[in-house]
């Protein structure tokens, strides 16, 4: 739990030497508390107020990064148990398994589909990030040479998840510089498993029967001298699942709670398709870092990534795309000019719809501060001066030989002045943009 500033003046040498910055030695406990200063610089702070601030100030959930380079994939280190109360800040993993009992062509066909799940929604890049190898044949040499042939075939973070230690020391030397998440460690193996982690530094995945046996099992493992881990329930239904793992999060946030400080990990591997999409989705929502699903139809996965993004974005600041003027189609100077706004759920709408028409346009994206139509228009965002500055600002005169301007139906009642500020001849639009293809096509 973080300490008050009078808690951490108490930690202090209390000389007021001013060698901090700070007029006494009070200011800078304060200053500390509020995280606008560094311990470091108070050149007098003994060990033992070094080793309390260091407590004090790790976070309730420890952050674990599994994978290399580009590909490395980071969970944990929330600090909320809602996303409004502030935001949720490492995205959940979902994590596609592959059985080692699958050998040539049909590993390769799997390892093509799971490369190729990626997805882009209003103009982010969304995929799955982690392959789970397990261990089904029971055999150390099969699952050693699996986790090698994944690890040539795509570049994504590994999970290694085998009962056998000695299964996973075979294959963490084989795949050792990708660095695995390793699983799983039970109470019967948590120190093997964590040998095996230490030695290719690897995370480790805990796996208990229930919340207090997990809280045991992180003990074990911290003293064998593995400190990133992963948490995983064995064998619960989704109730119990989900029950378990908002359990895990209160208390770990609101008591402070460091056996249980650590990202989660759940397996949704039976069902249908649309059954493990929805499984997973409850998941994500509470409160899993990384989900790993059998499925690799598309259809299924990009609702879990949809998901994903939806909750992980910042309730206060929208997504947004830049504000400038951007061609759609094979423009010329007679190309119909639209404007929208630069939330990206309403740009990319329109640019989907003008695509439609087959009507090449140019949309020019006033910015809003990523909000809507009718919202910014509201909030005075969007407004004549704002329209007429971008315009302006872009050089939109040049790009064509008219000087017609389509506006958004539902700003209909700003024609008059946007006239009079750009003057462009003002044309109303349809208010749905659904409706925008038909109107390019008819009246453009």
């Amino acid at each position: 739990m973080a300490l008050t500033g009078l808690q951490i003046f108490k930690l202090l040498p209390k000389t007021n030497c001013k060698k901090c910055g700070m007029p006494t030695c009070l200011a800078f406990a304060m200053a500390l508390a509020q995280k606008k200063a560094k311990l470091e610089d108070c050149p007098f702070a003994s060990d033992e107020a070094k080793a309390a601030l260091a407590e004090a100030s790790a976070p309730p959930i420890g952050l674990v990064k599994f994978g290399k380079g580009d590909y490395e994939v980071q969970v944990g280190q929330e600090t909320v148990m809602f996303r409004h109360e502030e935001k949720f800040y490492n995205p959940t993993v979902i994590a596609v398994n592959v059985s080692d009992k699958l050998t040539g062509d049909a590993l390769k066909q799997r390892m093509e589909k799971i490369n190729s799940l990626q997805f882009e929604r209003v103009g982010t890049k969304i995929m799955v990030k982690a392959v789970a190898v397990i261990n089904d044949s029971g055999s150390v040499d099969t699952f050693a040479q699996t986790a090698q042939a994944v690890h040539k075939a795509c570049s994504l973070a590994m999970i290694l998840y085998s009962d056998s230690p000695e299964a996973l020391a075979a294959a963490a030397g084989k795949v050792a510089e990708s660095v695995p998440l390793l699983g799983v460690a039970r109470s019967d193996s948590a120190e093997a498993v964590a040998k095996i982690a230490k030695e290719h530094n690897c995370p480790v995945i805990a796996e208990g029967n229930s919340v207090d046996e997990l809280a045991e099992l992180t003990e074990t493992i911290k003293s064998a001298g593995v400190e990133n881990i992963v948490l995983t329930l064995k064998g619960k239904s989704l109730k119990e699942q989900m029950y378990g793992l908002t359990k895990i999060r209160a208390l770990a946030l609101k008591k402070t709670f460091r056996p249980l400080g650590f990202p989660t990990m759940s397996c949704v591997l039976k069902g249908s398709a649309a059954e493990q999409s929805a499984r997973a989705i409850s998941l994500i929502c509470k409160y899993s870092s990384i989900v790993v699903v059998e499925t690799v139809e598309n259809w299924a996965i990009l609702p879990m990534l949809t998901a994903i993004m939806n909750i992980f974005t910042d309730p206060q600041k929208p997504v947004q795309v830049e504000s400038k003027v951007y061609p759609i189609g094979e423009v010329t100077k007679d190309s119909p000019v639209l404007f929208t706004t630069n939330f990206s759920l309403t740009y990319y709408t329109v640019e989907s719809d003008v695509e439609a028409s087959r009507v090449p346009s140019y949309i020019v994206v006033i910015d809003t501060e990523g909000t809507s139509v009718l919202t910014a228009y509201s909030g005075d965002k969007l407004n004549e001066k704002a329209v007429a500055d971008t315009m302006k600002k872009h050089d939109v005169e040049s790009l064509v030989n008219h000087r017609k301007l389509i506006i958004p139906g539902y700003v209909a009642v700003m024609s008059g002045k946007l006239e009079e500020e750009t003057g462009w001849e003002i044309m109303v639009g349809p208010r749905e943009s659904s409706v925008l293809a038909k109107y390019l096509q008819e009246v453009a």
